[in-house]
């Protein structure tokens, strides 16, 4: 009997090929030549990559026996991942191998940037020998205001703390008692950016966070900060940063990320008060060890027809047929739920009805889970770690199921209880032979709304004019509306809107506030 055939397409660690194991046959090719590619392709059952080989459509539709691709690193920009689930292929990654080294290098950023580190480099080596002109800053008894207090905002926590500095961070879905064990205090993002010596960035990138530290937020720091972002690129304008530190209302900054990537040029570059490194988070050796054996025991779990902890999709057999097209559903009422609720609740019911119920539908809580937490942690987020996300923020999930679904075949809802007791109700379903994903019930409210990639949910005193008021804005904005559905109950009502882009947090709150919104909530699903 043959043995399964691992493709390694890029120049991975020895001990990665170790992790796999004997029970392989290990092929390997330079995946940047494309022909070269294509062709090694044909009969392969798992494929090994970094970040230079593209597993697009077209690389998927050559692989005919392909049933895992691993990404040996965090992103996924080098892989289809639609294509591949669509070819029921599994796609797996290393989302935590990394971790360690991007805290790290967060402390490195922090402390170059404090004590004027690069630019004292470049001059001594240029010839001049200025001590006083590089004067930097202690962090002793200073406050560092954390902007995520996810996996590595926690671990930059930690570290900081043994430079005896006071920690304050602003994440509106990190428990207090996590957060107290950390000996962080937890503000609002006005107390962080008023209260911080430093200020560093460890949030997902979403139209929220996009462009988060920039003039309005630079308006209120001390002109003694210095800002550290190794998280994404767009969350710290850079052009409000390098005028900010031009003009000495920011003394200093540490950027490895931007909003693009490869950059050669930018009005931050000119500063000396600004260091800056080429995307250099997760380029250690460690990391790119850890990110291999990782993958490589995914791919031995996954052709072994075990559950793979860091798929980051689903194609197992071990879920039947019925069930898959569920799964990117129950997802996205996941992250419309973090929308309509703005908080992660305290506990969770996935509450699954109707005749899907004749089937294992556990996974439903993994992926409620997956939604959840999507836009909520900086961390990719996977079917094995959202249960630690929610773990690490006092979240508790339970499956609920029932063969009786009312008015639907088969209806999913999202049951969640708030810390205050408050309970946000946002409930699914598929419909017609080509399973369309719809979203019917918010709050208890009746609807049928076909999911879309942009949405806004608003409820509101019933009373004429809303909806007129509401179109009026968003076409001054000249955003286009694509559907619409109202629910009534006694002189409250709901709006949910579809349109073509995505509605920025300034709209949002105009909106909001002209038709005097009990509450108001952008929905944003596209990847």
């Amino acid at each position: 009997m043959s043995k399964p055939v691992v493709l390694v397409a890029e120049e991975l660690s020895p001990a990665t090929v170790e992790a796999l194991g004997p029970d392989f046959e290990v092929r390997h090719v330079d995946g940047t030549n494309r022909e070269e590619l294509l062709a090694a392709l044909a009969d392969v059952d798992a494929v090994l990559v970094r970040s230079a080989t593209k597993m697009d459509a077209d690389a998927i539709a050559a692989a005919r026996r392909l049933k895992v691709i691993a990404r040996a690193g965090v992103g996924l920009d080098n892989v289809d991942v639609q294509s591949a689930t669509r070819a029921g292929v599994m796609v797996v990654n290393a989302p935590t191998a990394n971790i360690t080294s991007a805290a790290e290098l967060t402390v490195g950023l922090l402390l170059a940037a404090a004590r004027n580190i690069a630019a004292a480099d470049q001059a001594l080596k240029g010839g001049e020998w200025e001590r006083s002109r590089y004067a930097g800053v202690e962090l002793l008894d200073k406050t560092v205001g954390i902007l995520g207090l996810g996996r590595i905002g926690a671990l930059v926590a930690e570290r900081l703390k043994g430079f005896g500095m006071r920690i304050v961070a602003h994440d509106p879905y990190a428990s207090p008692a996590r957060a107290g064990q950390l000996g962080v205090r937890l503000v609002t993002l006005d107390e962080l950016l008023s209260e911080s010596d430093f200020i560093t960035v460890h949030l997902p990138k979403t139209p929220e966070t996009l462009g988060l530290v920039g003039e309005e937020a630079l308006s209120k720091v001390k002109p003694t900060v210095r800002i550290v972002n190794t998280a994404r690129g767009g969350i710290v304008d850079e052009a409000a940063l390098a005028r900010a530190v031009a003009e000495g209302r920011v003394a200093g900054a540490g950027l490895d990320v931007f909003a693009r990537e490869p950059t050669t040029a930018s009005p931050l570059f000119a500063l000396n008060s600004v260091v800056v490194t080429p995307h250099l988070g997760a380029s250690t050796h460690e990391a790119q060890e850890k990110a291999g054996i990782a993958v490589a025991r995914s791919v031995r779990q996954a052709l072994g027809g075990e559950l793979v902890p860091d798929a980051v999709n689903v194609a197992s057999g071990l879920i039947a047929e019925e069930v898959r097209p569920g799964i990117p559903l129950v997802e996205k009422l996941g992250r419309i739920f973090t929308a309509v609720a703005g908080a992660v609740p305290a506990l969770l019911d996935v509450e699954v009805r109707g005749e899907i119920t004749a089937h294992g539908v556990d996974v439903w809580k993994l992926a409620a889970l997956k939604g959840l937490f999507t836009d909520v942690v900086e961390d990719p987020v996977t079917y094995v770690n959202a249960p630690v996300f929610a773990e690490q923020r006092g979240c508790v999930v339970r499956l609920v199921t029932d063969p009786h679904s009312g008015d639907f075949r088969s209806v999913t809802t999202l049951r969640g209880t708030l810390t205050d007791g408050t309970v946000v109700s946002v409930s699914g379903t598929l419909t017609g032979p080509r399973r369309v994903e719809k979203l019917v019930g918010v709050g208890g409210y009746d609807l049928e709304v076909p999911l879309s990639d942009h949405m806004l949910v608003f409820e509101y005193s019933d009373r004429p004019g809303i909806i007129g008021t509401v179109g009026r804005i968003l076409g001054d904005a000249d955003v286009n509306i694509g559907g619409m559905q109202v629910s009534r109950q006694d002189d409250r009502a709901i709006g949910v809107l579809s349109v073509d882009s995505a509605v920025p947090a300034a709209l949002a709150v105009e909106l909001s506030q002209a038709i005097e919104a009990k509450s108001f909530s952008v929905v944003d699903l596209q990847d």
